[in-house]
């Protein structure tokens, strides 16, 4: 268990640290444009300001990320489909899941541990093992009064920790294939149209109703819902 922790503890710092280069080489990168603008005439300068040059070939202002792409790089690396869609506030969101996820899985498993040496101690023969005592409030024995009370305490704070143990493994597994859903999400909706003509207006109108067995017609009032596209 303790393997697991530390590999996933490693996997967590590794993508923390792919991140900090990629994001360092964007900003050298972005200096070295700069760097590389004012050496250029005017009209160039200006077109560069205007969004009309691409780096190596490519448009920014008109690329798209590609879904299945995204998708496979969070699959390899947790985050890496966030900043392959160039989405670089969602990485403190994913990472700090998967902290807590480890930082909790440690905790229960510590807990875990302890309560069930302590219930081990308790229900055996052998009076050199008495970890349970640190559990016990200052002053207090076990005799063969409460022996029986304290060791359903212990089991069942030794299975309270182990069920959350077990959870925290759930959660984590969760977050890692949501980033994977999110990253494959929005990649696919990056060409959605949210144009200034997609609009939805909401106003009170009158309603005309026939009557029923009568050609006369009563009216009430509604609201009517307008969606234009």
């Amino acid at each position: 268990m303790e393997t697991i922790v530390k590999a996933l503890s490693f996997i967590v710092r590794l993508s923390v640290a792919m991140t900090a280069f990629l994001l360092s080489s964007t900003v050298s990168v972005g200096q070295t444009l700069d760097s590389q603008a004012t050496m250029l005439q005017p009209q160039v300068a200006d077109s560069i300001a205007d969004n009309s040059i691409t780096v190596s070939g490519r448009d920014w202002s008109t690329w798209k990320p590609k879904p299945k792409k995204a998708l496979i790089l969070a699959a390899v690396l947790p985050g890496a489909g966030q900043i392959y869609n160039r989405k670089f506030w969602k990485l403190p969101i994913i990472y700090g899941g998967f902290v807590g996820c480890i930082y909790a899985i440690r905790w229960n498993s510590m807990m875990y541990d302890d309560y069930s040496q302590a219930y081990l101690d308790i229900m055996d023969d052998d009076p050199n093992t008495h970890s349970y005592n640190q559990f016990l409030h200052l002053g207090t024995e076990i005799n063969d009064d409460n022996t029986e009370r304290y060791a359903n305490i212990f089991k069942r704070r030794k299975d309270y920790y182990r069920r959350y143990r077990d959870l925290s493994y759930i959660v984590l597994v969760g977050v890692y294939a949501l980033q994977i859903v999110d990253a494959f999400v929005d990649a696919s909706l990056s060409d959605f149209d949210i144009s200034s003509d997609l609009s939805m207006s909401v106003a009170p109108t009158v309603i005309n109703l026939p009557m029923y067995g009568s050609n006369m017609k009563t009216t009430a009032l509604g609201i009517r819902c307008c969606i234009n596209f």
